[in-house]
């Protein structure tokens, strides 16, 4: 068993003070904003979320590129923790967004673009999971993987500019918003103060669990290995 990094020991203590001090300021410091009420202090941690789901996806795509020109695995196993790693957050990001949508919309959930569009991309990386189990030889599922989120990729930049795209009722708080947006709100300094915050608070926790998960990731290949042997 590999020693912990003494770098991630300091991820992991720098990740529990910023969610810590994010929730301070989403919870206290962010005043109460003055039409939707505290509900909208969901509105922090949603985009926190939101973020470092659409980064992961991203960077597992960009990883898959790399792989397919290297064939070395160590891009694999960054890859496939990014991806992991990403559809937790992302799936979060989905379940707070409907805790807004309630009062803000009088509804869990309606088939808006951006909705929609984010509800496709979570279900494309969960059948990455399902379809990546099914392919037993590691050169094989690795090429499989880098494949598909190259593709799976397309669907994140798309879920972030389909409210900029097409007619909605989900707000865009940063640049124009849509005509159809319903829940939108001006932030003050003290607003966008907590945002970045809690931006800066996300992007921490994700780089430690992905760190975390792609060392979790060479233990799972080196069992996986010692399987091989002995079933030859």
């Amino acid at each position: 068993m590999q020693q912990k990094p003494i770098l991630l020991t300091i991820l992991d203590i720098l990740s529990i003070i910023g969610l810590g001090v994010a929730t301070y300021f989403a919870l206290v410091f962010a005043p109460t904003e003055a039409v939707m009420g505290n509900v909208q202090r969901v509105f922090y941690f949603h985009v926190g979320t939101a973020w470092v789901g659409l980064v992961g996806f991203v960077l597992a795509a960009a990883a898959g590129i790399v792989y397919l020109m290297t064939k070395d695995m160590r891009w694999d196993r960054f890859e496939a923790a990014a991806v992991e790693v990403s559809a937790m957050f992302f799936f979060i990001t989905i379940v707070l967004g409907s805790i807004w949508a309630r009062p803000a919309w009088n509804t869990w959930w309606t088939w808006d673009p951006r909705l929609t569009t984010a509800a496709v991309t979570e279900l494309i990386y969960i059948a990455y999971f399902m379809l990546r189990a099914g392919i037993e030889d590691p050169e094989k599922r690795a090429r499989f993987g880098a494949v598909y989120t190259l593709l799976g990729g397309l669907s994140a930049p798309i879920t972030f500019m389909v409210i900029r795209l097409f007619r909605t009722i989900h707000p865009v708080v940063i640049g124009n918003a849509s005509a159809e947006a319903q829940g939108g709100f001006d932030m003050s300094g003290d607003m966008v103060a907590a945002m970045l915050v809690s931006l800066a608070a996300f992007t921490i926790l994700f780089i430690g669990l992905m760190w975390h998960r792609i060392r979790m990731g060479g233990l799972e290949e080196k069992v996986e290995q010692l399987k091989l042997k002995v079933s030859m």
